[in-house]
C-alpha cells in the first residue's frame, strides 16, 4: 500500500493514498437557504463549521467572502487568516467596512471561500482539507428612517390602471359578469 507523508502541526504523518479528501461543512449559517445580513453596528456574522477526513491539520485557514462584483473581502479579525484548527470565525461587518473605506462591502451577494496553506485551488488530496466554498450569502445597508408624512411611493404611479388593463384583471370582470348574467337568467326562469 502506497502511502504519503504531510507535515501538521504535530509532526510528520503518513496518509494512505485511499484516504478520502478532507472537508469543511458549513455548519452556521443554515445553507439551506441565502442568508442576508445588515451592515451595521454591533451586527457581526458568525461562520462555524466540522471537519471531515481531514487526517492533516493545517497551520492555517484563510477565509474570504468573494463578491457578486468579483471583488474579494477577508472575513474575520485577522485579514482572514486564522488557525488551521478553528471551526468558526466572527466577522464584524461595521468594523469592516468603517476600517476600509477604499473597498467598502457592496450590497450583494457573496460566497463564503474556506482554503488550507496550500491557497486556493489545490488539488484534492487524501486526508488533506479542500477548498470549501458552498455557503452563499447577502449584505445590506438599513435605510435611513422616513417619517410617514415625507414618504412618497416610488412605485404607485398609475398602479390602479395597471391593474384595470392586466389580463387577469380583465378575465376576472368578465367571469363576473357572466356569473350575474347566468344567475339572473336562473332565478328569471325559475319564477315562472
Amino acid at each position: 500500500m502506497s502511502e504519503s507523508s504531510c507535515a501538521s502541526g504535530a509532526g510528520l504523518i503518513d496518509i494512505p493514498e485511499t484516504a478520502p479528501a478532507g472537508g469543511l461543512t458549513i455548519t452556521q449559517p443554515p445553507q439551506t437557504a441565502t442568508s442576508y445580513y445588515k451592515i451595521a453596528p454591533s451586527n457581526t456574522i458568525t461562520f462555524a463549521w466540522n471537519f471531515t477526513d481531514v487526517l492533516s491539520t493545517p497551520t492555517h485557514l484563510t477565509v474570504s467572502a468573494v463578491c457578486g462584483n468579483g471583488n474579494t473581502y477577508p472575513v474575520g479579525p485577522t485579514d482572514g487568516v486564522i488557525a488551521g484548527d478553528a471551526t468558526s470565525v466572527t466577522w464584524d461587518l461595521w468594523a469592516y467596512q468603517t476600517a476600509h473605506s477604499n473597498l467598502p462591502l457592496a450590497e450583494e451577494t457573496y460566497v463564503l471561500h474556506i482554503w488550507d496553506d496550500r491557497g486556493p485551488g489545490a488539488a484534492r488530496e487524501p486526508g488533506l482539507l479542500s477548498e470549501n466554498s458552498a455557503l452563499k450569502f447577502a449584505l445590506y445597508s438599513p435605510q435611513a428612517y422616513t417619517p410617514l408624512e415625507s414618504w412618497t411611493c416610488t412605485t404607485c404611479n398609475g398602479a390602479v390602471s395597471d391593474y384595470v388593463a392586466h389580463p387577469a384583471f380583465i378575465s376576472l370582470t368578465i367571469t363576473f359578469v357572466i356569473m350575474l348574467l347566468s344567475g339572473y337568467s336562473l332565478i328569471r326562469q325559475a319564477l315562472r
